[in-house]
Order: C-alpha cells, then structure tokens, then sequence
C-alpha cells in the first residue's frame, strides 16, 4: 500500500495563490507526475522551486498519458465543470477545489459523468480534514453538547479579493458544507445578504442564514474587508458550546455553560472556564489529499464526493437572488475573467466567455458567448466579437475590427486600423473597418492590413500579410498574400477535379462556380 501512495500518479492543474500549497504537499507525498498551468510566468516560478519537477502548459498532455490516473484541479472557479469534466472523460479520477462548478445542472453532469465512467471525484471542502473538525464532530456525535440549537461562524479577511465570483461562491462553501454535515439534513430556508463596495456586482461582504426542518439555524458572516483574519465556527447545544478557532493557537475549545431558571422563569446563564481541546496534529491540506489518494488506491467513496458539493452549491445558489443578496450574480457568474484582467465599464460579455491572464478589454466592446480570449490580448475599443471565436495569446483587436461567429485568431496576428499612421498626426477619423466572416482563420503572426473582407472559412496561413479581400474559403499565404488553394468548413485543403471536390476529412462536397466555392 505504501509503495501505491508513492508512486507518480497524480498531475495537478493550477498553480497560483491556493494551488502552491496543494503543489507543496503533492511534491511532499511523492505522488506528483506533472504540474501544469496556462501561466508559464508561473511554471517559471515554480521551477526555481521544485526543479526536478515536469512541468507543462497543456492540459491535453494530462489528459493523454495512461501513467497519471488521477487529476487534482485548483484553478479559478469558472473553470472547474469544463476542466473535471474533460478529465473524467479522459478516465482519469478527479479532485476539485471548492467550489464543484457554479451551476447545479453542471454538477448534477458531472456527478453521473463519474458514476458512469466508475471515477472518483471528490471536492476540497478541507474542514472535514482538520484535525480540531474531526474532533469536534466526534463530540457532538458522543453527545457531548447535548442537542444542537445553534450553529455560526465567521471567516473574515482584508483580502484576497476576487473579482471573478462574490464573497459567498469564494469563502462560504467550506462552512456550508460543515453546516450541512452537522445538522445531517438539508436546508429548509436560506435567507442572504450583501453589499459590493470594490466591483460592481460582487459582494464583498455577506451573511447567509439557514433553517433546518428540526427548528436548528445557522448563520454564516464572510467578508474579504475586515480589518483582521478571523476564523471561527461555534455549535451551541444545550448542554455546552463548542468553538473552533483557526486562527488561534489553541484551535478547538469547550464551554460547559449552563442555563439556570429562577423561580421557574428567569433564565440566568452559567458561565464555566472553557477547556481546551487536545487534537492530533496534522496539516489539514495534506490530510485531505492523502485521503483522496486512499480513494483513488482502494477505490473508496470520498468523504467530499460528488454529492456533498452539489448540495453545497444548491445552498450557494439559492443565496444568489434572495433579499438583493447578490445583484446580477448570476449573470456576472456566467462568465470567467481572471483576476489579473480588466474590463471596462460599458463592455457586454456573454455567457460561457473565458478571459485569461492579463487581457484588458476596452469601453464598448460587445463579446459573443462561448468565446475563448486568451493571455495578454487586447480588445476595443468600440469592437465587435461573434460567438464562439477563440482569440490566442498576444492579440489586439482595435476599434474597427469585427469579427463574425468561430473566428479563430492564431498567436500574435496583428490587426492594423490605419493604412498610413503617423506618431505626429491624429488619424482617429480615418479607422477603417475590418471585417473578418464566419468560420474564418488568422494564422499564428499573421497581419490583416486594415479595410478588407475576409470572406467565410478562408484560411490564413501564418505569418502572412493580407492587403486585399479573400473571398469564401481561400487559402492565402506570403508577403503580401496570394491565394494558393481553397480550405473546406473544417479546414482541410480542397482537391478539385472537373470543378467538384468532396473533403477527405468530414465528407462535405463543393463545386467551383467561376471562382466561388458551393457547399452543396
């Protein structure tokens, strides 16, 4: 058994503020196969750390290779459904950081995914791993507490802000989910409430409030604008309270208090020297991936499934539009931009749309949905995106560019807006717009000279530079562009033969009609 939690068997996606940690304690336990991370900023950093480590940016390569079985996932929360749901499909097993995704059907799909497929898929609600929880819940099992009335608890920080999801998706699940576990039954009635200070739309500080069917409340207070960290969560029960203190040395402390009535109506309180709980020591992440490893071995149930998180995010959701807890969250959470972009006031974004490291998208911009936008790229402003388009790193798309539905623009292409510019002379009135059709590709360093048309699913091979319109489905190359055969919907160079080709790769058939190409 030893030698199967030692061997390199895990890979582990995203390295950043809580994922190093997890890094750390994986490299510790001698399970780690390949880090990886769309940063290589950051595999840089990481490498000064853990030099003998593999490190890689494509998570593909996680994905492909038999030897890693399992698949631990810290990235941004948008991208946790997407990124679980590729690595079950790949029969890998899976754990995810808090939370599971941010939809109920997402991990209701994700949950039958892995039943499915037979793979673990487990979820970093730690709490259940710290030594001083475990105590605790031992004691209200034995009793201890007599019956439970009142459950709180308070996680609160000056920072780390997130922009990407409120205050609650960020801080509460861990509590929600002890909450949960405690009282052994779901919720009957959530009430919430916050307030955004920093960005619009996302609280930075809120208060949830849960009751049970047996008449137990709970109250749940997160807020990243505190003057100073705390962490508690205290159980009141009728025969003692419990607290549980993460910020304090001593983290697990017991009040037999007691409650008098005088006369039989006045209730005076009691108040007995709390004692200090011994726990066993232990870092509660490295408790939390080992017990994951133990599933992944024995194939066993984990004590976080699939199943625990989706009941958390039932309860996160319900917090969404309760007594204006969180305003337009749910819209805000239907997109994913990483927290070192920015996005002007005045932009529209839609739904399913990934905005990755260090892209700044300008005023007035209008972005499709399901569109991939990735490191370092710069939008508007004033510009028009389609659907579905995937715009790789180190791109600039100015205003009087647009772009159709499933553009794909390759790695550093350059869009220009001014035929002749001039460092002296002002020439915003002299834009000219730029028009890129649907399907159409921009190879890796392409340049597209402004003023043209680029016609439906024409392909533009790398590092070529357009100055004149290409029609539907051409395929241009050189300095400056000439065309040199035509490409069908999926890309694939067409073979005509008496003015008919059928593509090798999908099948779909095309007639030359004088220079246009026919889909028939």
């Amino acid at each position: 058994m030893v030698k199967q939690l030692t061997e390199p068997f895990i890979a582990h996606i995203g390295l950043g503020y809580w994922g190093k940690n997890i890094l750390r304690n994986l490299y510790e336990l001698g399970v780690l196969h390949t880090a990886c991370d769309v940063s290589e900023k950051l595999i840089e950093e990481r490498k000064k750390e853990y030099p003998d480590i593999k490190f890689t940016t494509k998570y593909d390569e996680l994905l492909n290779n038999d030897i890693i079985k399992a698949i631990v996932i810290s990235t941004p929360a948008a991208t946790h459904y997407e990124l679980a749901k590729e690595a079950l499909l790949a029969g890998k097993d899976v754990f995810v950081e808090k939370p599971l995704s941010l939809r109920v059907d997402e991990a209701q799909e994700l949950i039958k995914i892995a039943e499915r497929e037979k793979r673990i898929l487990m979820v970093g609600h730690i709490l259940h791993y710290h030594p001083a929880v475990v105590k605790m819940k031992e004691m209200i099992k034995s009793g201890k507490l007599g019956k439970i009335q009142y459950i709180y608890s308070n996680r609160l920080n000056i920072g780390k802000i997130r922009t990407e999801e409120n205050v609650i998706w960020s801080l509460a699940p861990h509590d929600v989910s002890l909450i949960l576990d405690i009282v052994g039954e779901d919720a009957k009635d959530i009430k919430a409430f916050g307030a955004s200070y920093l960005t619009s739309n996302i609280d930075d500080i809120a208060t949830i409030q849960i009751t049970f069917n047996n008449n137990i409340k709970a109250h749940i207070f997160v807020s990243w604008l505190n003057p100073f960290k705390e962490q508690k969560f205290v159980v009141v029960g009728s025969e003692g309270m419990i607290v549980f203190d993460d910020v304090s040395k001593e983290k697990l402390f017991f009040y037999p208090h007691k409650i008098e009535w005088q006369n039989g109506r006045i209730p005076v309180a009691i108040k007995v020297k709390e004692e200090i709980i011994p726990i066993e020591s232990g870092e509660p992440l490295k408790l939390e991936l080992i017990h994951f490893i133990k599933c992944v071995a024995k194939r066993d149930k984990p004590l976080t499934d699939g199943r625990e998180g989706l009941k958390v995010i039932e309860v996160l959701t319900k917090t969404n539009n309760i007594n204006n807890a969180i305003p337009n969250t749910t819209k805000r959470l239907n997109y994913f931009v990483h927290e070192s972009s920015y996005i002007d006031e005045g932009v529209e974004i839609g739904e399913g749309t990934k905005i990755w490291h260090f892209s700044h998208i300008l005023k007035g911009t209008k972005i499709g949905k399901n569109c991939i936008i990735g490191q370092n790229v710069v939008i508007g402003p004033d510009v028009v995106v389609g659907n579905k388009c995937k715009i790789q790193n180190n791109v600039s798309l100015y205003k009087g560019v647009i772009l159709e539905d499933e553009v794909f623009c390759g790695p550093s292409c350059v869009f220009t807006n001014v035929y002749n510019p001039r460092a002296f002379i002002e020439r915003k009135h002299e834009f000219k717009q730029t028009l890129v059709k649907r399907g159409a590709t921009i190879g890796a360093n392409a340049t597209i000279v402004c003023g043209v048309t680029i016609g439906e699913y024409a392909l533009i091979a790398a590092g070529a530079v357009v100055k004149k319109d290409v029609p539907p489905h051409a395929i241009v190359a050189g300095v400056p562009a000439k065309q040199i055969g035509w490409a069908c919907k999926c890309g694939v160079t067409l073979k005509f033969k008496n003015n008919k080709a059928k593509c090798e790769y999908c099948g779909n058939e095309y007639e030359d009609q004088k220079g246009t190409i026919i889909c028939d």
